[in-house]
């Protein structure tokens, strides 16, 4: 049976196994391939049709008490200049993204944990949801907290939390992280997010060194057990102030992206009414990366709001793209990109995932 053989029974069966999602993500075969993503993206038209739902995307503040051994704003890291936008410029960032009609926000920062930490994130919350009249999304990217904390942040407006796991191998985690990171306890966060009544939303890195393409199937079905609504996956890219910098071991940087494609492809099919999220970390690779990543099956871009004179302090990996381009150069850009491929722009919608909605409940 050849490859572009099997993929279809694969997908005509939806067999999807750790074994034969192993296989659909090593395609070598060119038919085999765009087999995969045709099916990924008419799955993607028939589930959350060919709008591009935007999340502008604020990094507010690069201070992190984490240590992950491939992260560019590291606590060990002292070479990066810290910093922390205030409660001005973050809410002026997010007042621009709702008279632009961006329709959500995502408020991202490295992962601390104290009262007054808590605060000012439930302060920021608030704020949106004030000057936006409820309008604005709000989606939280702030790291492991206690219950209690995530449920303030519920109840002063955010719905959607993005806590990526990077992978969902022990043996990998390890080698990513110090021993005090603990993976069970990521997953128990994950798992109090959807306690809590939000949207959970996770994602991996593709091309660490030493994964293989089971490691990612594992990934793949880790993401339909914990039921998530949004995945966010992008390729491995070393930064150079990290003890990953010299990326041994790793996929070369387009062999990452072509299998980053196809696991956007295959976690379409398997779960395909779930957001998924187009990644910048794509387009560091290539300059159509992200609406490659859309073709392939993503209908989320999170275009960056974080004013330029903060963007060189936060960079998680080497040559991160857009780094002097502002909002609004962004917002042209993107724009025009998304429509030359035929898709369009969901303005003024929060997007939340046809899966969201599907729950008892909600």
């Amino acid at each position: 049976m050849s490859e572009l053989e099997r993929t279809r029974h694969i997908l005509e069966t939806r067999d999807f196994s750790e074994q034969n999602l192993a296989f659909l993500l090593d395609l070598h075969e060119p038919q085999a391939q765009e087999h995969l993503r045709a099916t990924a993206y008419a799955a993607k038209l028939a589930t959350v049709g060919n709008q591009v739902y935007y999340r502008g995307l604020i990094e507010f503040s690069n201070r992190c008490a984490k240590n992950c051994y491939y992260c560019g704003i590291r606590a060990e890291n002292a070479e990066v200049e810290r910093y922390v936008m205030s409660a001005g410029e973050i809410l002026e960032a997010a007042r621009w993204a709702f008279e632009m009609d961006y329709g959500s926000v995502v408020l991202q920062s490295g992962e601390l944990s104290s009262p007054a930490n808590t605060d000012f994130v439930e302060e920021m919350v608030r704020g949106i949801k004030d000057l936006s009249g409820g309008r604005l999304g709000i989606t939280l990217s702030v790291g492991e907290q206690a219950e209690d904390t995530y449920r303030r942040w519920y109840e002063a407006g955010a719905h959607r939390y993005l806590l990526r796991v990077e992978t969902t191998s022990r043996e990998l985690y390890a080698r990513l992280h110090p021993a005090d990171h603990d993976f069970d306890a990521r997953v128990d966060c994950l798992r109090l997010l959807g306690k809590v009544g939000y949207q959970v939303g996770t994602g991996v890195m593709i091309g660490l060194p030493g994964q293989t393409p089971l490691d990612l199937a594992r990934d793949v079905l880790f993401f339909r057990e914990l039921d998530v609504d949004m995945i966010g996956m992008g390729p491995f890219l070393p930064h150079h102030q990290t003890p990953l910098a010299d990326g041994e071991g790793a996929l070369p940087p387009q062999d990452a992206f072509a299998r980053a494609l196809a696991m956007i492809s295959v976690v379409r099919c398997v779960l395909p009414d779930v957001n998924i999220a187009s990644t910048t970390a794509l387009q560091a690779i290539e300059h159509t990366g992200r609406e490659k990543g859309l073709l392939a099956g993503a209908n989320i871009i999170m275009p960056n709001l974080t004013h330029t004179r903060y963007r060189t302090g936060y960079q998680l990996y080497d040559n991160k793209p857009c780094m002097d381009e502002n909002a609004q150069m962004c917002r042209g850009c993107l724009e025009g990109r998304i429509q030359a491929i035929g898709e369009s722009v969901g303005y003024g919608q929060w997007g939340d995932s046809p899966h969201a909605g599907s729950r008892p409940g909600t």
